[in-house]
């Protein structure tokens, strides 16, 4: 029988899985928009140069990041928590909300195009870590939020059930271009622009814990393991 301070470490581990992978995506997604961006100048940006040889492989980092997620979230479902005074989507949506508006006054950018600008300011930054760090508490409790979104999320998880080893086999795959990516920005940073070693940082140690992350689960057949939602019975009476 698991103790209560195992049951938070592991759902506080979960927490962080869900996050990373958003951080990964978030920024792997301010990268590719970028990549794309460029080609409608007169010199299209080739991201990390020499030592990553094309932009569209952080499309194979950004799928890690997404792959990721689903184990991180159902590990968190398994464990009983409790709650308290609220749901943990109530506290979710209560950041998401707060950083939304603090955004808004206290930076120059507006929350939808947060993770879509370069910029080094700190209250930028500030706000996309409180924005995914929201969006994870949220997504850690999706199910609870409706039963028409649980009905949802059960059949997507019906459906990945019948392809989960090919998603045992992309994890492993997009695992190793996250690890990829990471090394090569790692070098490019080091080797070329060393002036963006701040906010370089962030994706690096991100899309390195990711492609960890999905060698761990690989290896402990995370996928394989997850099982189609059991029906639930009809209520027979009122």
């Amino acid at each position: 029988m698991e103790t209560p301070v195992s049951v938070i470490l592991k759902k506080t581990f979960s927490l962080a899985l869900i996050f990373n992978s958003l951080i990964s995506i978030a920024t792997v997604a301010g990268i590719i928009y970028g990549f794309y961006l460029s080609f409608s100048s007169f010199s299209p940006w080739h991201p990390y140069a020499p030592f990553l040889v094309d932009g569209n492989l952080f499309w194979l980092a950004l799928a890690a990041g997404v792959i990721n997620i689903f184990p991180g979230a159902a590990l968190g479902r398994t464990l009983h928590t409790g709650r308290f005074l609220f749901h943990h989507y109530v506290y979710g949506f209560s950041v998401l909300a707060v950083t939304s508006v603090l955004v808004t006054v206290f930076t120059p950018v507006s929350p939808i195009s947060l993770f879509f600008v370069n910029s080094d300011d700190i209250s930028v930054n500030a706000g996309r870590v409180f924005t995914l760090a929201g969006l994870a508490l949220f997504l850690d409790d999706l199910p609870d939020v409706s039963k028409r979104i649980e009905s949802s999320l059960n059949w997507v998880k019906t459906k990945a059930c019948r392809v989960k080893m090919g998603l045992h086999v992309a994890q492993f795959i997009t695992g190793i271009f996250a690890f990829y990516c990471s090394i090569s920005i790692l070098l490019s940073t080091i080797f070329v622009d060393s002036s963006r070693a701040l906010p370089n940082s962030f994706v690096i140690v991100s899309l390195f814990i990711t492609g960890i992350t999905s060698f761990v689960l690989v290896k402990r057949k995370a996928w394989l393991a997850i099982t189609p939602p059991e029906p639930k019975l009809p209520k027979l009476f009122v």
